[in-house]
């Protein structure tokens, strides 16, 4: 199986790659930045800025799987400038999709934010069918893409599968940008002091990478009724317990800074996961405390 992966040099992106190219499938990675520290002499690499859409039109005929992990901006910063996180990513993925929808790809795997898209939760686990009124641009985008998956699959027969994920963390993420989780585990490794916005009670549902590749791997194969799915944990832990974990797997000590809180952060986000096991028969298998030690030991042999 030919598959074409959008942004195969990020977080999800590089770990997903390396468990397709286990399975026998053929890769190419769209990439901006060829990272040449996690560069895989098996998989093919087209180098290129999203936006210049013109750069699929050569390959997507022989192509029958799309993961699109592309991302140009992050949630805590896309409120800075809406209209850039539109024009690169929403525009982009709409240009992309007519292609696709004139091609011969047989899905798109969208990885989308169950972090953002629900916005304040009227209750907790949010399942897929909660409301949805992200805060932030990042939010607005993913949910402006899967609304276009939906029209397209309608005006094309596009096949697509749509993956809120909460809060993914794991090795190979870049902890200069986001994942409080790797730069938490970043900052403790270079004894630099830990930042939080707020009094640490926010709460969110962490997933480690390997469960999350589970589910994407799955859905290359497998076709399921429900379009969208939600991958989380289905459990929340408030920044001052995941602040009490890393110290009991790193044995250090933590200096933590706490700052005025941002309007931009959601107090608590914890997905009903349910509808993934009843479609997939999916369940994450990583639990927080041995995900962070595989994470954090990982982290010390790239030192």
């Amino acid at each position: 199986m030919n598959v074409l992966i959008l942004g195969g040099q990020g977080f999800i992106g590089h770990n997903l790659v390396l468990r397709l190219l286990e399975k026998g499938y053929n890769v190419t990675i769209f990439t901006r930045n060829i990272r040449k520290n996690i560069n895989i002499s098996d998989c093919k690499y087209i180098n290129g800025e999203f936006q210049e859409i013109r750069s699929f039109k050569n390959i997507l005929d022989n192509i029958d799987i799309v993961y699109h992990l592309i991302s140009t901006t992050i949630p805590g910063k896309s409120n800075d400038n809406p209209v850039y996180d539109i024009e690169s990513n929403v525009i982009s993925t709409v240009k992309f999709l007519e292609m696709c929808g004139n091609s011969n790809v047989k899905k798109i795997i969208f990885s989308s934010s169950g972090g953002t898209v629900y916005g304040y939760p009227r209750f907790i686990p949010i399942p897929e069918e909660h409301g949805t009124n992200p805060i932030c641009s990042y939010g607005i985008s993913k949910l402006m893409i899967e609304k276009y998956l939906y029209m397209f699959n309608d005006l094309y027969g596009l096949n697509y599968q749509v993956v809120r994920i909460s809060n993914p963390y794991g090795p190979y993420h870049n902890a200069l940008q986001q994942g409080v989780i790797d730069v938490f585990l970043s900052n403790i490794l270079k004894s630099k002091t830990i930042e939080i916005w707020g009094d640490g009670s926010i709460c969110r549902d962490f997933i480690y990478i390997d469960d999350v590749v589970d589910v994407f791997c799955t859905m290359a194969v497998k076709d399921v009724d429900a379009k969208i799915l939600n991958i989380g944990s289905g459990k929340g832990t408030t920044l001052n317990d995941l602040i009490h974990i890393m110290k009991n797997v790193t044995g250090a000590d933590v200096d933590v800074e706490y700052r005025k809180g941002r309007k931009v952060d959601i107090p608590v986000n914890i997905l009903d996961v349910s509808k993934a096991y009843e479609q997939l028969g999916w369940k994450p298998k990583t639990g927080l405390d041995t995900g962070i030690k595989m994470t954090w030991d990982r982290l010390k042999n790239e030192v």
